[in-house]
């Protein structure tokens, strides 16, 4: 199986181009830019026959019609919570029901939290995870259609987490990383799991008095952060909008 990787400067978001050489190929999302794995495809004598979207944000679909200007035949499939979401979308593509391309089979494992239909990906011992699971973080439940912290954390521990240890990780943005690197040192996991404690600092966060449970990376190099609200909430917000008292 080969995967080719395009990374878009101004989102850091990841599209993906799967397949094997001089056979049929897919692409996990499409928020470009897309030339490079056109020209991949190309070069390799693919023939890409579908898009598999892991949910419907802008960064990850924002060259769709690139990908269908030049296969206008590939269909492009979606949880079907999100299909409305995504002008090109042609499918639904229902968590657990295997897609085949080629000799290859895609599991779409469905990971809410950061979106309601995020799905994340397995395919030949890698797992495409969208937006819920970076390298060293996780998603934030603050952008358009979140489901909220509880799917976000059981997406991560009760499905992601589950995966062998040795399967690879391709996340929606940024570097790969690995399950057993993520079940081990990523700083979120490490809490969830009882290695390390929740911290209790006060802080404002977007402006309201919460507590600061930790304060982790991000995968743009910023941090990401873990809040209680006074009401017993948690939330998954940017570092950005927190204030530490201190």
């Amino acid at each position: 199986m080969v995967v080719e990787t395009s990374l878009n400067s101004q989102f850091l978001s990841n599209t993906y181009l799967v397949g094997v050489d001089g056979g049929e190929a897919f692409f996990v999302d499409a928020g470009g830019p897309v030339e490079p794995l056109i020209e991949a495809a190309e070069r390799r004598s693919m023939t890409p026959t579908h898009v598999l979207l892991t949910h419907h944000h802008y960064d990850h679909v924002c060259e769709l019609d690139k990908l269908l200007a030049r296969w206008p035949d590939m269909a492009v499939l979606i949880h079907p919570a999100e299909r409305e979401l995504v002008a090109g979308a042609t499918g639904d593509m229902t968590p657990d029901e295997i897609v085949r391309v080629g000799g290859l089979e895609v599991t779409p494992l469905h990971t809410p939290g950061h979106t309601a239909g995020m799905l994340a990906l397995l395919v030949g011992g890698e797992v495409f995870t969208g937006d819920t699971l970076f390298k060293n973080s996780v998603g934030g439940v603050r952008a358009p259609g979140s489901t909220g912290y509880e799917d976000l954390r059981e997406s991560i521990m009760g499905t992601l987490m589950a995966l062998p240890p040795e399967t690879i990780v391709r996340p929606g943005h940024t570097d790969a990383t690995t399950i057993a690197d993520e079940f081990e040192r990523n700083s979120f996991v490490r809490v969830w799991r009882g290695l390390d404690s929740e911290g209790a600092e006060d802080c404002t966060a977007f402006g309201d008095p919460a507590t600061l449970v930790l304060l982790g990376d991000d995968y743009d190099g910023g941090h990401k952060a873990w809040v209680r609200w006074p009401d017993g909430r948690d939330d998954i917000v940017p570092g950005s909008q927190v204030q530490r008292a201190g």
